[in-house]
């Protein structure tokens, strides 16, 4: 009995330098930054004792370090509660990233009032609380935009998937080093950006077309004076510039900017950070707008692997409309605000069908290149036409002939309904009663026939879509 006893004091003494070792070796990765590695020996801790602040400190750490912070939240919010210092800190980004940024500011203030009870520096800590009261401040002016829809390309060519216009200007990259270039619609202007000399960060340029070149490119000095600043889109208007920087008045990373051109002084004026949805925790940029398409593309690092990037694409507001943040649910606020489902912004479904139509027709009509254009017919939301060859269904290309000739006709209507309108506006009394009739009748008849070529193009459509899923 004696024996054993002296046996299993042994083992336990062993069992329990094993666990010391391993909780050393964790910690030491943990202080390096390696987050996998040790992870697993501190979730095996955290199921041996639940109610150690320490372990779940460290686990919800590791597992918001290496992107499990659905995992994170209790053992970082436990921690918290037993008082561990940087588990503060951990939880107030845990909660930035969630939206949920009073919840993260009150956890940043714990922390820097620790720090300072412990004689710590707070620098660090009290500049990430500035990004999230910012942050605090900007959800409650959400923009009430309708996304239509986003797809995640590779990084290294997101610019190849903006379909604009010509008129709406070109964008592509400045070099094989980065950089962005913007030139406008007549090609008289450029707007790009570079890698200064001086500090290395990028840096928005101008420079206009002379009759044998460009002109020496001038900085734009009002807005490279923090940070990096890249990713500049010029409105039609001429006036009104977009662009993108991680320096003052960014949430962290970039930000999506926007001023205006003072013509009295040549320079920008004060910008403004664009607020959200638009903008976010990640790194947010290259913002456009197409006109002629009524139709706008941003692109986002937000829940995105490293090489990737999410493109949006809306329809933009007249004017700026926003949420109603005191009379709304928060959580459709958070929605609205980080976009994780673009579902969420398809109020007006006439809106989201319309824009997908426009999207479709700006996509392909880039595809299509200088391919023969005899018409337009939008199909659906991935296929239009511009020929009768491009039908699949043979039932669908007899129709759209006999649509193409009802449109004729309706042209033909139309314009002798404007002439007859003509004659009665410019006649005698006479003459109106000669020709009052005739109107009410092309009226009549032309009204019905846009009823008809409604129809006529959804049974086109219907046709060549059973052809298509076949």
């Amino acid at each position: 009995m004696y024996k054993k006893y002296i046996i299993g004091l042994f083992v336990l003494c062993l069992s329990n330098t094993v666990v010391a070792q391993s909780l050393e070796q964790a910690k030491q990765l943990f202080q390096k930054g390696e987050f996998e590695q040790a992870k697993p020996v501190f979730r095996k801790l955290v199921k041996q004792a639940p109610s150690n602040a320490n372990y779940n400190y460290w686990y919800g750490a590791c597992c918001y370090e290496t992107g499990e912070k659905q995992e994170a939240q209790p053992y970082l919010e436990k921690s918290a509660a037993r008082k561990v210092i940087d588990a503060y800190r951990y939880l107030g980004k845990l909660y930035y990233d969630f939206y949920r940024f009073d919840d993260a500011v009150d956890n940043y203030e714990q922390h820097i009032e620790w720090l300072e009870k412990k004689k710590r520096p707070t620098e660090q800590a009290e500049a990430e609380l500035e990004h999230i009261r910012l942050a605090s401040r900007m959800i409650k002016g959400v923009e009430d935009v309708t996304v239509i829809d986003s797809f995640v390309v590779e990084k290294s060519k997101f610019l190849d998937f903006y379909k604009l216009s010509k008129e709406a200007g070109t964008i592509g990259q400045t070099s094989e080093q980065g950089g962005t270039t913007y030139v406008t619609e007549m090609g008289n202007m450029k707007i790009f950006s570079d890698k200064a000399e001086e500090n290395g960060q990028m840096q928005l340029y101008s420079t206009n077309r002379l009759l044998d070149g460009w002109s020496e490119p001038e900085p734009l000095s009002s807005l490279n004076e923090q940070g990096n600043v890249d990713y500049p889109f010029l409105l039609s208007d001429g006036v009104t510039l977009y662009y993108a920087s991680d320096g003052e008045g960014s949430l962290g990373g970039y930000d999506i900017f926007v001023t205006r051109y003072d013509s009295e002084d040549g320079t920008y004026l004060k910008p403004n950070n664009i607020g959200m949805p638009f903008n976010s925790p990640a790194n947010d940029y290259m913002y456009a707008i197409d006109d002629l398409n009524d139709i706008g593309w941003f692109a986002s690092d937000r829940y995105q692997p490293q090489d990737t990037v999410c493109i949006y694409v809306f329809i933009p507001n007249d004017s700026k409309v926003v949420y109603d943040y005191e009379n709304t649910d928060e959580q459709e606020i958070i929605d609205a605000a980080s976009l994780r489902s673009i579902r969420v912004t398809w109020k007006d479904e006439e809106k989201v069908e319309r824009g997908k139509q426009q999207l479709a027709a700006a996509m392909y009509a880039q595809a299509a290149g200088q391919q023969k254009k005899d018409f337009t017919f939008i199909v659906d939301d991935f296929a239009v036409y511009y020929t009768l060859a491009d039908f699949r269904s043979d039932e669908a290309r007899k129709l759209y002939r006999q649509l193409a000739q009802k449109q004729k006709d309706y042209a033909n209507l139309s314009k002798e309904l404007e002439e007859k309108r003509s004659r009665y506006a410019n006649g005698n009394e006479a003459q109106r009663k000669s020709v009052a009739p005739s109107i009410l009748d092309l009226e009549k008849r032309t009204e019905q026939l846009a009823k008809e070529i409604a129809q006529w193009e959804t049974e086109v459509r219907n046709e060549e879509i059973k052809k298509l899923k076949h």
